[in-house]
């Protein structure tokens, strides 16, 4: 890709991002080139296919699990794909992501009050389900609930070190 371009693409790019600057943007593209190569046709489209993107989330983030990898966070907790996720869809996930502690309490009833306590927080259309609409609102709130019922996303160290290794010093890069 040319400067211009790369210019062009980077400026484009960075006015409709809210969560990374010029310089990571423009390291980002740099990294999605050198990933796809530089090839470009008319009419053609560029990207990763499937394979290789899960390629990249296991060596690169040491992902592994197959629903993860297949789709996006609100998918991995819509159990039955059924585009909500249910009381029972959150207890399940809820019930095998914590850690269970010996007590005179029944540990369900806990884990109840938390799924209680989650549609509280995110359900806003108040309809005892969350749609996909609830849970990118109250993600935008409170990012923290991104991961509410479980892990689907890289562990912050491998976040961190790909960080450091793309978004390095721009000299560091060749010239596409």
């Amino acid at each position: 890709m040319n400067r211009k371009k790369l210019q062009k693409l980077t400026d484009t790019l960075t006015k409709n991002s809210k969560h990374f600057n010029k310089f990571e943007v423009n390291c980002l593209i740099k990294l999605f080139y050198n990933l796809v190569g530089d090839v470009e046709r008319p009419g053609m489209v560029i990207g990763l296919d499937r394979n290789a993107f899960r390629n990249i989330l296991h060596t690169t983030f040491g992902m592994t699990d197959d629903m993860i990898m297949d789709r996006d966070c609100f998918e991995v907790f819509d159990l039955n794909g059924d585009g909500f996720i249910s009381k029972e869809e959150m207890f399940h996930m809820l019930k095998n992501s914590l850690l269970k502690q010996p007590s005179e309490e029944d540990p369900d009833e806990g884990i109840k009050d938390l799924v209680e306590i989650t549609l509280k927080k995110m359900d806003h259309d108040h309809d005892g389900k969350l749609s996909f609409a609830d849970y990118e609102k109250a993600v935008r709130e409170e990012t923290l609930l991104l991961e509410a019922f479980g892990p689907c996303l890289p562990d912050p160290k491998s976040q961190t070190g790909f960080e450091a290794q793309v978004f390095k010093d721009p000299n560091d890069f060749q010239d596409m």
